[in-house]
């Protein structure tokens, strides 16, 4: 990894750096291929916050596709609950149109925050379809339906969920 990269990893990751989002966005528009793993590496890590920027660089890189899986990952890491709607909110940044599952899995099993913005992604992105992304989908609805966090808000997820499912069987059903 080139000293550059280093450099910029070591000011976005340092606690007491003011300007940690720009080394965070200067970082992603340098990052090769080298430096990739190890920045992938930190939205595994421990602090959310170097996590959050990490991802931040990583929106900001050519490696926009392969950094979604470990966003995913840190998504629904029981340990970034209470930070999980910001890294959903840095979702916006990447191309999110394979990504109908993870997005609706958000949207079933997120915090209050990140349920919000999995809903607006689920709204606004042009996802691309197809039977097996259903039966996925399907799948984790069924999990829901059977391990609701709380009786209350399962009859409203109903009415939030199944008009989405029904349109998407739709689609399959005029081909």
């Amino acid at each position: 990894m080139d000293e550059e990269i280093q450099g910029l990893i070591k000011h976005m990751s340092d606690p007491s750096e003011k300007e940690a989002f720009y080394f965070a966005d200067k970082l992603g528009k340098n990052l090769d291929e080298s430096g990739r793993d190890k920045v992938i590496e930190l939205v595994k890590g421990d602090s959310w916050e170097i996590a959050y920027l990490a991802c931040r660089a990583l929106s900001q890189s050519s490696f926009n596709e392969e950094s979604l899986d470990a966003i995913f990952e840190a998504i629904n890491d029981k340990k970034n609950r209470p930070q999980q709607g910001a890294f959903v909110q840095i979702l916006e940044e990447f191309d999110l149109s394979q990504r109908f599952v993870d997005i609706f899995r958000v949207f079933l099993f997120g915090n209050f925050k990140a349920q919000t913005l999995a809903k607006m992604y689920l709204d606004e992105v042009e996802f691309d379809m197809t039977p097996r992304t259903l039966r996925k989908a399907e799948k984790h609805w069924n999990h829901y339906l059977h391990n609701p966090e709380d009786e209350g808000s399962l009859e409203l997820k109903k009415l939030e969920v199944e008009p989405i499912l029904t349109e998407i069987k739709e689609l399959f059903s005029e081909d």
